[in-house]
């Protein structure tokens, strides 16, 4: 396959992954509040933030996990771990997703 076609279907899955799913995920899971549960899914992508401290700031061929110090597997757990409280439930599926989603990019390396 043509690395063009790599990189177009990289970014659809990955994208898909960080505003779609979100949506899916609030629907299927969070129905009757779902709109709320998706925007707050799509703030989980303030994680990114972590990023402005990487020199150099961008580099397509750099795995987020385990680089950056929100993407940390020691932040993973905590994230795991908020998945078991309730009030957090939405925020960790949000942050948990993103990981799944970043971490389907580093497959694609």
């Amino acid at each position: 396959m043509d690395h063009q076609y790599i990189n177009i279907a990289q970014a659809i899955v990955h994208y898909s992954g960080h505003f779609l799913v979100p949506g899916v995920l609030a629907w299927l899971f969070f129905r009757s509040n779902w709109q709320r549960a998706w925007w707050i899914m799509i703030a989980t992508m303030l994680v990114d933030l972590d990023h402005l401290l990487a020199d150099p700031l961008f580099d397509p061929n750099r795995c987020s996990i385990g680089f950056h110090s929100l993407h940390s597997y020691y932040a993973i757990a905590i994230y795991a771990l908020l998945f078991f409280f309730p009030r957090f439930r939405i925020i960790a599926v949000g942050l948990l997703l993103h990981m799944l989603t970043d971490y389907q990019d580093c497959l694609w390396m």
